[in-house]
């Protein structure tokens, strides 16, 4: 296994400013900072964290850069995938950064000649677990996360839970297991890619016969445990930890048999409508100040210097699955149609 359009006519003014965009050499910040006041606003397509996370961190990147306004449009990593793609056919660009939880769509994307040109200074200072994960010059990891099996600690006792994937298809889970769909959740897609490599998809068979709760986003399964509708399920280490700190009854496990990698890239449009706030958007997303904020809001950071929270375990200690960006690029579409055909 792997280790893991047209541009539209702008202003005078806008025109003006776009000189000062680097053309794949490091960004003039001081200068990119007053092109981007000028622009006064971004829109940021996101699929890598809840809407609540979403909007604090649009807020956050306002409060450092006072005058510039984050418009955050939060969805599953395909449903924003299909809006932009949308948006590209349309020739109607809207997004100016996008962050998708399913690296497939970064090549994609490149291959049309979606993405901007545009390395950021913050970039030479990803942690080595991700360098090498996005593609030099057009994106870059700036989060991450875990997909792990979690389960209600009301009830069900530890010592009960599930240990193993394996585990999952236990008839005694039956109809109490909740899961996203790769059809809407790049992380989940990343999951059952992973899940087909380790035990082929009759495993996805058996775990048809234990008739599971399946919603969209990756983060639906939370939500049905918290109910007690489910008792166990799949689930993202970050949003599942900031359930349970807010005292919700959710409970993690690092399977036996390995926690999935799931990479979150960022890009910058290549037709983004404000592309000066969009780069300094991005270079931002790989800061030290937002890597603070991700690890505060349960986020797993892509920056060494901050490590997780107390009850989350840093990398290092932690039995991954992971996949090249062609890997996934390559399976992830197969899963979902499997997956269609055997959830019906």
């Amino acid at each position: 296994m792997s280790t893991l359009l047209t541009r539209r006519s702008l202003t005078t003014g806008l025109a003006a400013t776009t000189a000062l965009m680097p053309r794949g050499g490091r960004a003039d910040t001081v200068a990119l900072e007053a092109a981007a006041r000028a622009e006064g606003s971004l829109t940021w397509y996101v699929a890598q964290v809840d809407s609540q996370t979403a909007e604090l961190m649009g807020r956050s990147f306002t409060e450092q850069y006072p005058g510039i306004k984050v418009s955050v449009i939060r969805t599953t990593g395909q449903v924003a995938y299909e809006r932009l793609t949308q948006d590209l056919k349309n020739t109607a660009p809207q997004c100016d950064v996008f962050s998708t939880t399913d690296i497939s769509h970064m090549p994609a994307l490149l291959k049309r000649g979606a993405l901007a040109d545009y390395t950021p200074e913050n970039a030479a200072f990803i942690a080595p677990a991700f360098q090498g994960l996005g593609q030099e010059r057009f994106y870059y990891p700036s989060t991450s996360t875990l997909m792990l099996m979690l389960y209600n600690t009301q009830r069900v006792k530890p010592e009960e839970a599930p240990r193993a994937w394996t585990d999952l298809l236990d008839p005694r889970w039956k109809g109490r297991l909740a899961f996203g769909h790769p059809g809407f959740s790049g992380y989940v897609g990343v999951w059952v890619v992973a899940m087909r490599r380790l035990y082929g998809w009759d495993y996805f068979e058996k775990l048809a016969k234990n008739n599971p709760r399946i919603g969209r986003s990756g983060n639906d399964p939370i939500t049905l445990l918290n109910a007690g509708e489910c008792l166990v399920g799949l689930g993202p280490l970050g949003t599942s930890m900031q359930s349970a700190d807010k005292g919700n009854p959710i409970g993690i496990v690092y399977p036996s048999d390995g926690a999935v990698l799931c990479v979150g890239p960022s890009a910058v449009l290549a037709s983004a409508p404000h592309p000066n706030a969009g780069r300094l958007f991005a270079n931002w997303l790989m800061s030290l100040e937002f890597a603070r904020l991700c690890a505060d809001q349960r986020v797993d950071a892509v920056r060494a210097e901050v490590p997780p929270k107390a009850g989350a375990r840093p990398l290092s200690d932690v039995k991954l699955l992971r996949f090249t960006t062609a890997e996934l690029g390559k399976e992830v579409p197969e899963v979902i149609e499997q997956w269609r055909d055997t959830f019906i």
